[in-house]
């Protein structure tokens, strides 16, 4: 016998097709890849605009992330986390693909930077008060690790030029106490520290990009304290000791960032403290080699990924000005006016554009570097750092 057929009624199937019809006709939310997304630090609101890189626009904004004077930023290895350091000690770790904060903590009184490991595994904070360093877990930001900078005669240095090294260890300097510090880090229950003696006041250090040397810049002294990380038994060694011998330094404005200085074609471009000029250096000797006469006193001199150009930003009064230097020529081919105030540029991942933060104008511009023209405008409230996540895959940023 045949089983009778059910009866169902219009009333039941209609919103049923209806229903179905709706879900076949919606778009599911587009998936966004991370690789070709950034934040720009809105420096005055304390928050970060997450911007796309291949199309040039802004996407959102995160608010919330305090005192953001002096922001750093690090990114996860999947992209999708920033890990923003902010002036007041605060640690913020924003969801760029959620433009959300996953989780915030204030972890000193003053702080300026921090790094990630090798394995991804930790995020660590440079602090200017209390001093020392600090490391969290990069899933929860729990602190795991707590190295105050105290040297022999029990004072507590300010923290600079954090960076990271293989292996899981860092590099820093400490400003009052002339030293450099390399902290394995391996194992966060037993971190192993070696000291030693820099200089006069190191403020800030780069890594080169293989990461085998950690060179730090000395403000109480000409020249430059130069570690070699996988010979370490040797010492610190002075490079570039005297360059502004013999002549008056000009006030320095603003102190160079040393995290923006470049290696490229087996060469280093350095500013020089208290000079109108940019150093160049031969990387397998470490002696200079050049110098190349600039606008003003450098703050960064970055290299596009190529290595063939260096783009050089200055100190106040001259901030409004940007030159490029050909690496093959050895001197200045373009003069720029992109905004007033340039505090920051950074390249794209590949080097086509390079994007500039100009403050007093509210504005980031974004010039192709072949043509030397702009090609995009975002509004930003007082933007200063551009951190593309690029940089995850980069050693020392």
């Amino acid at each position: 016998m045949t089983p009778a057929t059910p009866v169902v009624s219009r009333r039941f199937l209609l919103p049923v097709l209806l229903l179905s019809l709706l879900t076949g006709c919606a778009s599911a939310p587009a998936p966004r890849g991370s690789g070709d997304l950034g934040v720009v630090i809105e420096r005055s609101i304390g928050q970060v605009q997450v911007v796309n890189t291949t199309s040039k626009t802004a996407l959102a904004k995160v608010p919330g992330l305090g005192d953001l004077s002096h922001a750093s930023v690090v990114f996860s290895r999947d992209q999708r986390y920033a890990y923003v350091f902010g002036r007041d000690g605060g640690l913020t770790k924003v969801d760029i693909l959620n433009a959300s904060i996953a989780k915030r903590i204030v972890q000193a009184g003053n702080a300026i930077g921090g790094a990630i490991s090798q394995d991804g595994k930790l995020v660590v904070a440079q602090n200017y008060e209390p001093g020392g360093i600090k490391a969290f877990d990069a899933e929860t930001l729990e602190l795991v690790a707590d190295i105050p900078s105290v040297d022999m005669n029990g004072v507590r240095s300010k923290v600079v030029g954090l960076a990271d090294l293989s292996g899981n260890r860092f590099a820093f300097s400490l400003f009052e106490a002339g030293e450099i510090w390399v902290a394995d880090l391996s194992n966060v229950k037993a971190p192993k520290v070696q000291k030693y003696s820099a200089g006069k006041q190191p403020y800030d250090a780069l890594v080169t990009p293989d990461g085998r040397y950690y060179i730090a810049g000395l403000f109480g002294e000409d020249g430059l304290a130069m570690l070699d990380t996988w010979q370490p038994e040797q010492g610190v060694q002075k490079i570039l000791a005297g360059y502004g011998k013999g002549e008056q330094p000009l006030p320095v404005y603003k102190m160079p960032h040393l995290r923006g200085w470049s290696v490229a074609g087996g060469k280093a471009y350095l500013p020089a403290i208290g000079r109108h000029e940019v150093l160049v250096v031969d990387t397998k000797t470490w002696k200079e080699t050049a110098r190349i006469p600039v606008k003003s006193q450098p703050v960064f001199v970055m290299a596009r990924p190529d290595g063939r150009e260096i783009w050089v930003n200055f100190a106040f009064p001259d901030n409004g000005w940007v030159q490029v230097i050909d690496t093959l020529e050895g001197k200045v081919t373009h003069t720029l006016q992109p905004g007033k105030a340039i505090l920051h540029m950074e390249f794209a991942p590949r080097g086509e554009a390079v994007w500039l933060s100009a403050r007093d104008d509210n504005k980031v511009t974004v010039f192709d570097t072949r043509t030397k023209a702009p090609v995009a405008e975002l509004k930003a409230e007082s933007p200063s750092g551009i951190f593309f996540t690029s940089r995850a895959a980069r050693t020392g940023f």
